[in-house]
């Protein structure tokens, strides 16, 4: 009997620690599941300053969306290209840690990333915001941004940002109503926007976006491609006289990545927090973005210059080189590249069927 009751005691000592084991499990996961008592600062630095309409339109509205869904613990200061590296190396910085966070193009760290391609918009892909976050994001059957995400864990960065600046044009010289036009135009060009100029005859020029309005002044290009949106923010219209539309992208977007290590000495909280915020930072930055094209074509406009739209004909020719020519070009860039390229037509060829 002694025995028994001693059995039976030992069972409840244990059932006793286990539940108080449960108590303390569950007040800790209760304790984890909101902010921490400590606030992380961070350090950006964009490809481009605050001249660029990605800074107002696009990296601010996303870091102060951050600094409210994690309760002000996460901290972003943002510096303008230059003001630690230059905007060209801004984003292997982000990679080694010199920053914890990078936003730009894949026009311009394509090199390093060329899965950022993808990312900033194919050759007369997807033709707006909806239809772009569909083929990335939103629609299961398609979900390109695993392969970017991939590509930036790859590289320790974690893709947390994304904008829609609108279509990505050509700001010329000189008058452009057939692709023909192009041959020979030494335009300013990065990345994808090479690949494109270079196919359609042109000779891309790489530099940096502080150069390229004296370039065009002094006659050393004859343009430049640009989010529409963007160019009276660099004062384009006072040195070009031609914006062809559409552009040629018509929905080209910025990123924003952080730090992996950055990433990962968050907590869950405050990971969860931040994605939380993509989607809809995606659509309130894409809408600003979108709000300012007709804004900007006007600026040009009334400061004496012409927008140029090409023919149904002509964009149908566009579009049919640019899958058959340029889309291949990106695909052959990485193993990724080859893989997103073919869901982008699935995507291209869904959407001509109606589905």
């Amino acid at each position: 009997m002694k025995q028994e009751e001693k059995m039976k005691h030992t069972r409840m000592l244990q059932t006793t620690l286990w539940a108080g084991v449960v108590a303390i499990s569950g007040s800790m996961a209760v304790a984890q599941d909101g902010p921490p008592d400590t606030v992380t600062e961070w350090t950006f630095q964009p490809a481009f300053d605050q001249t660029d309409a990605g800074w107002d339109n696009g990296v601010i509205p996303w870091v102060e969306a951050v600094e409210a869904a994690t309760q002000g613990t996460v901290k972003i200061r943002v510096e303008p290209a230059g003001a630690l590296i230059s905007g060209a190396e801004a984003f292997g910085a982000a990679a080694a840690g010199l920053t914890d966070g990078y936003a730009g193009w894949g026009s311009v760290y394509g090199g390093d990333m060329p899965e950022g391609m993808l990312a900033f918009g194919m050759a007369m892909g997807a033709n707006n915001t909806e239809e772009a976050w569909e083929v990335m994001w939103g629609n299961p059957d398609y979900r390109v941004g695993d392969i970017v995400q991939a590509a930036a864990n790859a590289r320790n960065l974690h893709w947390v940002g994304w904008t829609n600046q609108g279509p990505n044009a050509m700001f010329t010289t000189f008058r452009v109503e057939r692709l023909e036009d192009l041959d020979g135009k030494k335009m300013r060009a990065g990345g994808p926007q090479a690949i494109f100029h270079s196919t359609m005859g042109g000779a891309p020029v790489s530099m940096n976006a502080g150069e390229i309005y004296t370039a065009i002044k002094l006659g050393t290009i004859d343009g430049t491609y640009w989010d529409t949106g963007g160019i009276d923010d660099m004062s384009f219209q006072e040195v070009i006289n031609y914006a062809i539309m559409p552009g040629w992208n018509p929905a080209q977007h910025q990123e924003i990545f952080v730090n992996l290590q950055s990433w990962n000495a968050l907590t869950d909280w405050q990971r969860k927090q931040i994605e939380g915020v993509f989607e809809e930072t995606y659509f309130l930055t894409s809408k600003m973005h979108a709000d300012g094209v007709e804004e900007a074509l006007q600026i040009l406009r009334d400061a004496g210059g012409e927008v140029i739209e090409f023919s149904e004909e002509e964009i149908a020719r566009m579009r049919a080189k640019s899958i058959a020519e340029v889309w291949p070009q990106v695909a052959a860039a990485s193993a990724g590249n080859a893989e997103g390229v073919e869901i982008y037509k699935r995507f291209m060829e869904d959407k001509a069927a109606g589905n």
